[in-house]
Parts: C-alpha cells; sequence; structure tokens
C-alpha cells in the first residue's frame, strides 16, 4: 500500500467534506461550515493543511495553524480525520509528525490540539473519539484541562422588557450594534478579549449584525454575540462585561437577546461552546453540559 502525503489544494474541497462525514461518528460538516474552518481562518496556511492518499483518493486529512499568545508560540492541530478502515496504520502519525517538524523549525513551543482560539470547531478533543485519544497519548501529549459545550433550549421565552426598563434607570442602553459602533467595539475588547477580536469582525458580517452591546454614558461596556464561529450551528458567544459593571444581570440580558435572534431564526437549539461559568448559563436559560473535551498539549521548546 503507497500512500503519499500532500498539501491540500482548493479542487480537494469536496472530497475532504466528504471524508469527514463519512468517517466522523458524532459529527457532521456542511460546505459552509467547512469553508470557514479553512479559508475562513485568519491564520489559513495551505503549508501546515496536509491530505494522504492512496492512488489518487484522498484518505486522510490534517489541518496545522500558527498562533502567538502572550509571547508564547503556539502549533495546534485543528482538524483531524482519517479513513475508519485505515486506522491503526500510522497514517496520521507520518502527518503529524510532518506538522511537528514545521512547527519545530518555526521555533513553536507548545503543541495543542482542536483548542484553537480565533476560529475552532471543538475546543479539544471529545473522549468519544477513543482513537482520537489514544492517537495524542502515544505522541507524547499530556492532558491539562477539561471544556465543555452547553445546548440550551430555543423554545422558551427570552423577553427581558423589565430588565431593560430597570437599567435604563442606571443610564444604561442596551442595543444591537451599529456599523459605526465597530471600532469601538474592537478597541473595548482588545483591553481583556484580545483573543476575540476576530470573532466580533465576523459576527458583525451578518444581516442582521449579530452583535448586541450595553453602552453607560455613550461608552461601550458589555458585549455579546453569536453566529461568528462555526456557522450555522446556532454558535453562541463569546460575550464580556467590563469588571465596573458587572453584577447588574447586563450579562444575562446580552445572552437573551442573542438567543432571541437565533430563536428568529428558525434554530430549536443553540450551542453554547467553550464553556467556563457553567452555572450562569444553567441559571439563567437552563443550558446543559451535553459535551465535555480534554484539552491536550505538548512542549517542543
Amino acid at each position: 500500500m503507497s500512500i503519499s502525503i500532500e498539501k491540500y489544494k482548493d479542487s480537494y474541497f469536496l472530497e475532504v467534506l466528504n471524508l469527514f462525514n463519512e468517517n466522523s461518528e458524532f459529527d457532521f460538516f456542511t460546505e459552509e461550515l467547512l469553508e470557514n474552518k479553512l479559508n475562513g481562518d485568519p491564520r489559513w496556511n495551505p503549508e501546515t493543511t496536509l491530505v494522504a492518499k492512496i492512488d489518487a483518493k484522498i484518505i486522510a486529512f490534517m489541518q496545522g495553524v500558527e498562533q502567538t499568545i502572550r509571547g508564547v508560540n503556539y502549533g495546534f492541530i485543528k482538524l483531524m480525520i482519517v479513513s475508519k478502515e485505515l486506522r491503526r496504520q500510522h497514517i496520521a502519525t507520518k502527518m503529524y509528525l510532518q506538522l511537528e517538524n514545521y512547527f519545530r523549525e518555526k521555533k513553536t513551543d507548545i503543541v495543542r490540539f482542536y483548542d484553537t482560539p480565533l476560529n475552532y470547531y471543538m475546543p479539544g478533543i471529545d473522549p468519544k473519539y477513543t482513537p482520537a485519544v489514544c492517537f495524542v497519548q502515544k505522541l507524547g501529549f499530556k492532558k491539562f484541562e477539561d471544556s465543555f459545550n452547553m445546548t440550551v433550549s430555543l423554545e422558551q421565552d427570552f423577553s427581558v422588557e423589565n430588565e431593560l426598563k430597570f437599567l435604563e434607570k442606571e443610564a444604561i442602553e442596551v442595543k444591537r450594534a451599529e456599523e459605526n459602533e465597530k471600532e469601538e467595539l474592537l478597541n473595548f475588547a482588545k483591553e481583556e478579549w484580545e483573543l476575540w477580536q476576530n470573532e466580533i469582525k465576523e459576527a458583525y458580517k451578518n444581516e442582521p449584525i449579530a452583535v448586541h452591546i450595553a453602552k453607560l454614558e455613550g461608552k461601550i461596556k458589555a458585549f455579546s454575540l453569536h453566529s461568528a464561529n462555526n456557522k450555522g450551528l446556532a454558535w453562541f458567544g463569546p460575550m464580556g462585561t467590563h469588571a465596573d459593571m458587572r453584577g447588574k444581570g447586563i450579562g444575562s440580558i446580552l445572552l437573551k437577546l442573542c438567543l432571541q435572534d437565533l430563536k428568529n431564526q428558525g434554530y430549536k437549539t443553540a450551542i453554547i461552546p467553550w464553556v467556563a461559568p457553567t452555572a450562569f448559563y444553567s441559571h439563567y436559560v437552563g443550558a446543559q453540559i451535553t459535551r465535555v473535551f480534554w484539552r491536550y498539549k505538548k512542549e517542543l521548546n
């Protein structure tokens, strides 16, 4: 069996799409979603996006991206799939080692699996994909944290009229963001949530703009957004509130406004991904943890 590894080409798109959907037991990709993961990523790099072939047939795919975060150079394996009948043949290992060599040449400090900021599909490896867990452990990756996705039913009342009247008394305005507020919002987010700026830009591309904000005396103090990542999956977040404004119920209002948007679009459920404050989402909208992910990293330097 002769296997070749080569760089991804746009002409491979539909074949790679089918590869994912025929070999992913717990997930499904649309064309829009896969396009968002590839060319929709600002770090898109054909040099680190690989396919493996037998003759002319693609039997495996692996995408790597690079990013510097707070002075640390990271490499991420963002997506990976191997045909079911060809697993345990060291195909993914050969592809990964090719990417690891590339990362080493680029002075990468740490490699992580899937939990890549800016544009990600999963915030870690779902342990239901047991072969993937075994694969990263064999390569020397160490588990360092869990992350969660929650699911919320949109078949509930998200009205916030009474809460908005209360905020008006404190001179706090809550509204859908407008185009002329984009730069102010990006600057506001840069102070504490710089890694979310790309998602803000993506949410602004929706019609209507999929961003809601809270302003005090004309200045943005909080935001929430949806449909910025994994488009088509009713994806909420991220959201952030300035420390001086916390405890006023603004976060729950902004959350509900976004969920109402998704409800209006016809979705029955929404995903709240990569969750930290699970109690917040459970309390205000009855969200439930529906997927758990294991985060893995490997230090190179």
